[in-house]
């Protein structure tokens, strides 16, 4: 019975990754034909086998910089064509003539300063033109088109039937304030404990973090793209900015919890004593970013999480600090540190979130 419930799992697990790629390989399959179609049926060539590759490969399954992507595919089919057609023409095709076309087809791209796709897109043509596609075949200029237009249609494709920008970086912003709440409140209760192994386990998950922190930008970089140049996903502008106004200080947060963390484990190692209110501070944060989360992933301005975060800033006063020996007043500048970043995240600049701070010196509530 067991093995059927993981079997199922794994099939209900598989068919969610395929649907979160429907768009995508529908984008592909639909750029494929039509490139085709236009190449053969409105241009005439005989065998346009480059334009639905170069639709399919300027589109590719992941998002993000896709303009620039196709462009480069062009210059590298059009380097990689025109060596191959000049040098299979007057030497032929063996073994031999491949691995020079190959190398001098590479050489062009990077004498001209391309960048990795197009090295490597002159190398996969040029390899084509010497194989299945030799020059008697069909002219460079048809196949240079060809590209041209399979480039074109992905390009369009993209634009007129695009993926949901929001969807990969709602995803992914679940996955990283998801990480940053559990670090916190994970903190909060080893302290609160006095539990060692809980602040270890803690911190080791809070390391593995980052990558969801750059899979969050790549996200963003996709979705700008998509809400900028296809016209039905437009309106997702404001959302889509609220993520890019929170992206940084996100990071930010998640990097002084882990020093947070690290600092924490340190205290409790040497048996600091932990000030009374600090666990509950945590758990506050931990809150504010669970409603960062459900704020941008409803749309809306990230109010309830500014009074969350505000809340926590201004409990962090120096008597806090006064509390507790040297790696527990860093973790509570830490905890600072992290309600500057959460205000910041709601839109705020630096110089609004830090006044929200308690002075750590006396003297400053005088002056």
């Amino acid at each position: 019975m067991s093995t059927v419930h993981r079997l199922r799992e794994e099939l209900v697990r598989r068919l969610r990754r395929l649907m979160r790629t429907g768009v995508p390989i529908a984008q592909c399959a639909i750029a494929a034909g039509l490139a085709w179609f236009l190449a053969r049926h409105l241009f005439g060539h005989p065998a346009p086998f480059f334009a639905p590759i170069a639709a399919v490969i300027s589109l590719g399954v992941t998002l993000g910089q896709r303009m620039r992507r196709a462009l480069e595919l062009v210059v590298g089919v059009s380097i990689g064509i025109g060596v191959g057609d000049i040098l299979i023409s007057f030497i032929g095709t063996g073994a031999w003539q491949i691995a020079l076309v190959v190398a001098l087809a590479m050489s062009t791209a990077v004498l001209l300063d391309s960048g990795g796709v197009i090295v490597l897109q002159a190398a996969s043509s040029s390899v084509l033109v010497a194989t299945l596609l030799p020059p008697a075949s069909a002219g460079g200029l048809t196949r240079m088109i060809d590209a041209a237009i399979g480039g074109l249609v992905g390009f369009i494709v993209a634009a007129l039937l695009p993926a949901n920008p929001l969807a990969v970086a709602h995803r992914n912003g679940r996955l990283v304030l998801g990480a940053l709440a559990d670090a916190l409140r994970g903190v909060g209760n080893a302290v609160a404990r006095q539990d060692l192994d809980l602040a270890t386990d803690v911190l080791a998950k809070a390391r593995k973090s980052q990558k969801h922190v750059e899979e969050l930008r790549t996200a963003l970089e996709a979705g700008q793209e998509i809400a900028r140049f296809a016209p039905i996903r437009w309106r997702r502008r404001g959302d889509l900015e609220r993520y890019e106004t929170a992206a940084t200080p996100i990071d930010r947060a998640l990097r002084n919890t882990r020093v947070l963390a690290r600092r924490a484990l340190a205290a409790l190692r040497d048996g600091e004593p932990v000030p009374r209110p600090l666990p509950g501070l945590l758990e506050e944060l931990a809150g504010a970013v669970v409603l960062l989360r459900d704020e941008l992933a409803s749309g809306v301005d990230p109010l309830q999480t500014r009074e969350g975060a505000r809340s926590v800033a201004k409990k962090s006063t120096v008597e806090l600090l006064g509390e507790g020996d040297f790696s527990m007043q860093v973790v509570v500048m830490q905890v600072r540190s992290i309600a500057v970043d959460l205000l910041q995240a709601t839109g705020l600049s630096r110089i609004e979130a830090i006044a929200a701070l308690p002075p750590l010196h006396p003297e400053e509530k005088s002056g």
